[in-house]
């Protein structure tokens, strides 16, 4: 068998979990399936999959190779689309990875509406609150919101968002509103256990961050909209995240004028992606997404 039907055998059967599935995708029989496995881990040098008779999982080993299989069959589909004249249209697999709130309430309703126009697309979202290493982890845009570090991959800003403290009216009516920052030691704090640090709070105009002490941690960001919105205290979260209990009134921002700058809203992509139809379209339809969301741009 020649080398990429191979690769492409190597990718079906990682995804689909088994050799008989990856056949059937592929329209082969699964003994040549089993026997492009065996040619390609050969060549290698390695043992690709673990295999029982209950499943076929991934060696550490195959593990590390299969985003590099992806992105060698994803460029070669690539480079014939543009051959062939086919470049507008998306099509294959997509890739994309953001925020678990900001990928809920913004990235989903992008991504589920080019699924209804471009019916040869297919997207896997990968929704975790940690900077996902794009090109290791065979990822084609992700969505990151902050200060991003010196890197070779391309950036496109949509918008941005900022930082608010809320709280919910029956808290504030009970234990009054905070008129400085250092008043919010004298109040109750909802903090966060992910990437932005529970113990330290930025404010505009301090250097430093200011330590603070929550009285409540919480995994989530859901799970701390929910104990403001309950009166449990004061939360330090971003500006998407409580705009819906803004509209309705379950949540008050307080200490505007101390909130820090604007956070930036990115789209990352390898240089080399940028001129691929589902990028662009994706890109496009987060572009309008913002401006139909008001982001600041």
């Amino acid at each position: 068998m020649d080398r990429l039907q191979t690769l492409e055998m190597f990718v079906a059967v990682a995804e689909r979990g088994g050799f008989a599935a990856a056949a059937r995708e592929l329209r082969v029989s699964p003994p040549a399936v089993t026997r492009g496995i065996a040619e390609l881990e050969a060549r290698l040098g390695v043992v690709l999959f673990h295999r029982s008779t209950r499943a076929v999982t991934l060696t550490d080993e195959g593990s590390g190779f299969l985003n590099k299989a992806r992105r060698i069959i994803g460029e070669l589909d690539e480079a014939e689309r543009q051959v062939s004249g086919a470049r507008s249209e998306p099509r294959g697999q997509f890739y994309v990875t953001a925020p678990v709130a900001f990928g809920r309430l913004h990235v989903l309703p992008v991504v589920t509406e080019l699924l209804d126009r471009h019916a040869e697309l297919n997207i896997q979202m990968m929704l975790i609150d940690r900077n996902v290493r794009i090109i290791e982890e065979g990822i084609d845009v992700a969505v990151r919101i902050g200060a991003l570090a010196d890197s070779a991959l391309k950036a496109v800003r949509i918008g941005a968002v900022r930082q608010m403290l809320v709280a919910s009216p029956a808290y504030l009516a009970r234990r009054g509103v905070p008129e400085s920052v250092a008043h919010l030691s004298n109040h109750q704090l909802i903090g966060t256990t992910g990437p932005r640090a529970a113990t330290e709070w930025r404010f505009g105009g301090r250097r430093d961050p200011v330590a603070v002490r929550p009285r409540l941690l919480v995994n989530t960001v859901d799970a701390a909209v929910d104990a403001a919105e309950a009166g449990g205290g004061v939360a330090n979260l971003l500006s998407y995240q409580v705009a819906d209990g803004l509209r309705a009134g379950r949540l008050i921002e307080v200490l505007r004028p101390d909130v820090p700058e604007p956070l930036p809203i990115h789209l990352l992509f390898e240089s080399s992606r940028a001129s691929a139809p589902a990028t662009r379209a994706f890109v496009d339809a987060m572009r309008a997404r913002g401006r139909d969301q008001a982001w600041q741009i």
